[in-house]
Parts: structure tokens; C-alpha cells; sequence
């Protein structure tokens, strides 16, 4: 008997993400087909949760289309790369003009800007959609960020909305632009995530080391401070990490986790984007980075064996003073790695042309995602008031922000520095205050080296044009 089409969406993949999308989808009033290609996942969906709402199940890819009303919209969960791509080529052939294929995985948004062209051709609509929140997010309520065309969103956006995370009754969910512009946000996302959970650790590292604190004693000043211009999501779990207790050992939790950290590959993406539109994000390369040398376990113990006396013994005289300076030392490194991240978003929608509202962006990463915080709403009042603002750092709330806060950032980075303390996080990101705001950079001789060596030419600051110096000659200049 074929299979009736009465489900408003569909969900192909039912691990834990597209599940618990699915169960958001139907606890909010939705009728959904869900298909995994092992139909057990299909089968305990149903037996688990099919009271949650009205599902529609299928164990076949063509009675899982059949189900769906037209435009049909499909949502694929599955993992990013090939097992993407072997979804969508089976379920092209089973499609019409005007259905609407939506990865919300974390996709390269290069591969959804290959993969709507290709569906264009086919009459299709492509919809890549960055979702953050996590396992619980996709259930109670995610950040939502949709790609694609106009058209796919006048279908998708009013579900969307529903499900997505809901701030002072706005949905955490926007059209962001065309083709791959919503899987872009989600891959800048999550390099601003690296970024902020670096600068966390960091501040940690600089907690225990300053004070001889242990985890649980942190965990309270983590506590305070989400009490204020930090409060965010994950200085709020900080504290929960930092005061759990290892129920096999009895220690501290976070020491008996061995310090190395993974990474799945998006903020490794948004290094290479940022290289590629010239865009310098040092924040987040330097988390990136971090994270590959905490690996390298092997150099680590050789370096600790060799250089174990390098540091300076640290003494804190005034604690509250030293809390003080780390917490604007976090606060103002976190504004540079939100305005890096927001310059990247910028320069991106100008070179793939997607008109990304930026300020829209901050309002959807309110609630729902991993970043979200009290200061995206300064963000999003930033950007509305100057929508050509050349960086968040000056915006007035950041800049009195970051003033207030460059004595201590400079006292924490260099007792850090004297103790052999690591910060490239907090380092970086000072580096790159100092450098945006001097009035001369040593780039001009820079500059000067490249045209000795390979006569690649300068600029001259008192009149126009490209010069070259003879250097290998009588040093005469020329004009390029």
C-alpha cells in the first residue's frame, strides 16, 4: 500500500542530533516522516518517543519521500563528507521541482555551495543550516541558522522559528543568506566557540597558578563571574566542570582528564577561510593551534624534561586585585575574538555576496548555541546602530570595555610570561589590540625586505604610486 503524504517534514538520520530534531519537530505540533538507513534507530524512535508526537515512519528512502506533502523538505542528518553526499544523490531521483533538500550538519559551506548549484540544476532548493546547541539543543530548543533561497525559507523558517530557541520572544533563527552563507555562520561559530574555550582555560590556568587554587575554589570565581559581563553559557558549565569531583579517584574531576584536546575540524575551517579572504582572526587560529600542540604529547614531555626551570616562581601579593585582572583580561580577549569572528562573517558575505545582517546574527546567537552570552545583545545594538562599523573594538560599550581593562590584560599576560605560564589566547589577542591601535607597524620594513630580495615593489607615504629600489645597483628608485 503506498504510503500517504500527510508529514509537513521529513528527518533521514536518526542518531542522537537528527532524533532529538525530529522529537523537537513533533513536540511542537509538526507531523514528521523519520527514515534512518538502519531501520532499528526508525523503530526505537518509535517505541521510545512516538507518544512525543505525530511521526510518520518509513524503513525504505521512497516511502519516506511518499509521506512527505509537497514542497516536500527533507532534512538530512548524517555525518559531513561522503555519507552527505550518498544521501542526497538517493534522494534526488525521488524528488520534484521546488522540494527542498536541508543538511543541518556541520558541513563545509563549501561543499553546500557545490551541492545547491547542483540541485539548482535540478529544479531543487539546497538549504544549508547550521545548528548549535548539542545533543540538547536540537531537542529544547537550538540556535538555527538556514541558508539557501528566499523561497525554501517561506516554507522552512515559520517551523524553524517554532522549534529554535526562543530570547525575549524572538526566535534564535534567521535566514542568513544564500547558498552556503548559513553553514559559513555555523563554521564562524564555532571558531569563536574555540576561541572562547581557550581564553576560559586559560584564565583557569592563570587562577591555579596565581593563587595555588584548586578546581573546586575556581569554580566559585567562575560563579561570580557569570553573575556579570561574562554570564554566558559556558563560563556557567565552567563552574559545573571545575567543581565536579571524579566519583572513582575522589579528585578533582578536571585533573584526572588528560590534557590533550580534539577537535572535529570547524575551526580548523575557519582558520583556512579567514587565510583565504585575508582576514586576521588570531584568537581563534592561536585556540586552534592550542588545541594541536596539547596533542603532541610526545614533544610536550621532551620540552618539560629539558626546559622544566625556565619559568620564574609566582607570587600573587593581592588576590582580589589578581582576579580582578584576569576577569577583564577574559573579558576583554573574549571582544577581540567576537569581533575577529564578526569581521570573518563580513568579509565572507561580501566575497560570496549574501548581505549577511550581522547584527541579526548576534540576536539569533542569544539563545540555543554553545556562545551564547549576556554581550551578544551589545553586539547586535552595535551593529544596528553602525552597520558599517569597521570593528566591534570600537563600538562604545566594547571600547570602554576593553580600556578599562588593557592595565590588567597587561599585567596578567606579562606575570604569566615571567612564571612560563602559557597564554596564547589572552597574548594573541593583546598582540592584536596593540597592533590595530599603533600608529606605525614595523610592516614597513617588511615591505622593504620583499623589495630587496625579490623586487616586489612598495608604497611610499608622501605620494602615489609603486616603487621599486635598485637594490643590487647604483639603489636608485624606480617607479614600478
Amino acid at each position: 500500500m503506498a504510503q500517504q503524504a500527510t508529514a509537513q517534514i521529513g528527518v533521514t538520520g536518526l542518531a542522537v542530533m537528527g532524533r532529538n530534531l525530529a522529537r523537537n519537530l513533533a513536540r511542537n505540533g509538526f507531523t514528521v516522516a523519520v527514515h534512518n538507513r538502519s531501520p532499528e534507530r526508525t523503530r526505537s524512535l518509535m517505541a521510545e518517543h512516538g507518544d512525543e508526537g505525530a511521526f510518520v515512519p518509513s524503513e525504505s528512502v521512497a516511502d519516506f519521500v511518499a509521506s512527505l506533502e509537497r514542497p516536500r523538505a527533507v532534512i538530512v542528518m548524517v555525518k559531513a563528507g561522503a555519507p552527505t553526499d550518498a544521501v542526497i544523490d538517493e534522494l534526488v531521483p525521488l524528488l520534484e521541482a521546488g522540494d527542498i533538500v536541508v543538511d543541518c550538519g556541520n558541513a563545509h559551506f563549501a561543499d553546500t555551495r557545490r551541492r545547491e548549484e547542483a540541485l539548482r540544476g535540478h529544479g531543487l532548493h539546497f538549504v544549508g543550516t547550521g545548528v548549535s546547541g548539542g545533543e540538547e539543543g536540537a531537542l529544547r530548543g537550538p540556535s538555527i541558522m538556514p541558508g539557501g533561497s528566499a523561497e525554501s525559507y517561506q516554507k522552512l523558517g515559520p517551523m524553524f522559528e517554532k522549534i529554535a530557541a526562543q530570547v525575549e520572544g524572538t526566535p534564535c533563527c534567521r535566514h542568513i543568506g544564500p547558498d552556503g552563507a548559513g553553514h559559513f555562520v555555523k563554521m564562524v561559530h564555532n571558531g569563536i566557540e574555540y576561541a572562547d574555550m581557550q581564553l576560559i582555560a586559560e584564565a583557569y590556568d592563570l587562577l591555579r597558578a596565581g593563587l595555588s587554587a584548586g578546581p573546586a575554589e575556581i569554580a566559585e570565581i567562575f560563579r561570580e563571574w557569570n553573575g556579570g559581563e561574562l554570564e554566558s553559557f559556558l563560563i556557567e558549565i565552567t563552574a559545573d566542570v571545575l567543581a565536579h569531583t571524579d566519583a572513582a579517584t575522589g579528585k578533582p574531576f578536571v585533573d584526572v582528564v588528560l590534557d590533550q584536546a580534539e577537535q572535529k575540524g570547524t575551526g580548523r575551517w575557519t582558520v583556512q577561510s579567514a587565510l583565504d579572504l585575508g582576514i586576521p582572526i588570531t584568537g581563534i587560529a592561536e585556540a586552534t593551534f592550542a588545541r594541536s600542540l596539547s596533542g603532541h604529547a610526545d614533544q610536550r614531555e621532551a620540552a618539560r624534561r629539558a626546559f622544566a626551570d625556565a619559568g620564574e616562581k609566582w607570587q600573587v601579593d593581592d588576590r582580589e586585585t589578581f582576579v580582578e585582572d584576569v576577569r577583564r583580561a577574559l573579558l576583554a580577549s573574549k571582544i577581540v575574538a567576537y569581533a575577529q569572528g564578526f569581521d570573518h562573517i563580513r568579509a565572507g558575505s561580501r566575497e560570496y555576496d549574501w548581505d549577511i545582517d550581522l547584527g541579526g546574527t548576534a540576536t539569533i546567537w542569544r539563545g540555543g548555541c554553545i556562545i551564547r552570552a549576556r554581550f551578544l545583545d551589545r553586539i547586535r545594538e552595535a551593529y544596528d546602530a553602525e552597520p558599517d562599523l569597521s570593528t566591534l573594538l570600537v563600538a562604545p560599550w566594547f571600547a570602554d570595555r576593553v580600556r578599562d581593562g588593557v592595565p590588567g590584560w597587561r599585567r596578567v599576560v606579562a606575570d604569566a610570561a615571567r612564571a612560563g605560564v602559557p597564554t596564547p589566547g589572552f597574548s594573541s589577542s593583546l598582540a592584536y589590540f596593540d597592533a590595530l591601535r599603533a600608529e606605525r607597524l614595523p610592516a614597513a620594513l617588511i615591505q622593504g625586505l620583499r623589495d630587496n630580495f625579490g623586487a616586489h615593489t612598495y608604497h611610499r607615504v608622501d605620494r602615489q604610486g609603486t616603487f621599486h629600489t635598485v637594490w643590487a645597483g647604483d639603489r636608485s628608485e624606480v617607479e614600478a
